[in-house]
């Protein structure tokens, strides 16, 4: 038997998206048609323009054949009294009647000081039509307690370039792992959240859709994708309890069950493009990383090792220990 990760099989090219940017209609430095450019030149095919508050359904640049995701990105305050710490949610949504939200529609900035307040936007948002990624934890000072009781997200940010380059942070998957163990099924995305002209195309999700929107958009919310920041991955699967990936030569690839120490495979000279790993029967999802010959990362999303992660309540707290 064998158990494949929905971004792989199946007859269509993969699809290079961009879920996370900004133009001069918020706080971006490119204008959208200048941004939409910058990626037409590294060969995405689509792009949702993401601009804080401003929701956007428009094409400021048909000629580059660049598919448009509605969207826009919110943002809360979290009062908490001891630092900075933020909730931000990029919103995504369909390009017809079921999205709720008009060209340049605005919103005004949330003050939530607890995920449970936080938690009706979300229930607002999903009513509206709209697809909601949990944006840069690192960044927004929120570590896993503080949003790991979110309803309604599809994905989370495992890496966001603007972060990476300017912070040194949102580069690996931080606390996307304490999620997944317990038995939260949701993916994780790279994105840019571009600001600044280069920071734009240094981290992507690759699609197993058709090209349009309601195709991009339902393969997204089913985990037909994996991220990456230029490795290419071509399957991931599990068969006969021996998980299987397979890629372009890389220099390191690394399974991930929660905590689990497993080993890492690796190439002194970035030429290997197959790993295996023996299923554990405790494992309750596996997902991999893996490093190229320049250090750049690209990520599977999980295969969960039982169908829709369907455990009973009972089962979930005494795995959990409690």
């Amino acid at each position: 038997m064998i158990i494949r990760q929905a971004a792989f099989g199946g007859n269509v090219p993969m699809l290079k998206g961009a879920l996370h940017s900004h133009t001069t209609r918020s706080d971006g430095k490119c204008t959208p048609e200048e941004m939409l450019q910058i990626h037409k030149n590294h060969n995405y095919d689509f792009v949702a323009i993401t601009d804080h508050r401003r929701y956007n359904r428009q094409h400021f640049a048909p000629e580059t054949g660049i598919t448009i995701i509605p969207g826009m990105e919110f943002d809360s305050a979290i009062e908490y009294g001891h630092g900075f710490r933020c909730y931000h949610t990029v919103c995504l949504g369909h390009d017809d009647e079921t999205n709720a939200y008009q060209q340049d529609q605005r919103f005004q900035s949330g003050r939530t000081p607890t995920q449970e307040e936080y938690q009706p936007y979300l229930d607002q948002f999903h009513k509206d039509g709209q697809m909601t990624i949990l944006c840069h934890p690192e960044w927004s000072g929120t570590p896993a307690r503080y949003f790991e009781k979110l309803q309604g997200n599809f994905a989370m940010e495992i890496w966001n370039t603007g972060c990476a380059i300017e912070h040194n942070q949102e580069t690996n998957a931080a606390y996307w792992d304490e999620l997944l163990d317990q038995f939260i099924k949701i993916y994780g995305v790279a994105t840019d959240d571009g600001h600044q002209p280069y920071h734009h195309c240094g981290g992507w999700v690759m699609v197993n859709s058709e090209n349009n929107v309601p195709a991009i958009l339902d393969a997204l919310k089913n985990g037909r994708f994996y991220s990456s920041c230029g490795p290419k991955i071509h399957d991931f699967y599990i068969e006969d309890d021996v998980a299987h990936i397979v890629t372009d030569p890389c220099a390191m690839i690394q399974f991930v069950s929660a905590c689990h120490p497993l080993k890492v495979t690796r190439s002194a000279d970035g030429t290997l493009t197959h790993a295996e790993l023996k299923i554990d029967r405790g494992f309750r999802y596996l997902r991999a990383t893996i490093v190229d010959a320049q250090g750049r990362r690209a990520w599977t999303n999980p295969i969960f090792l039982r169908p829709h992660y369907d455990y009973t309540e009972e089962e979930k707290q005494k795995a959990l220990g409690r």
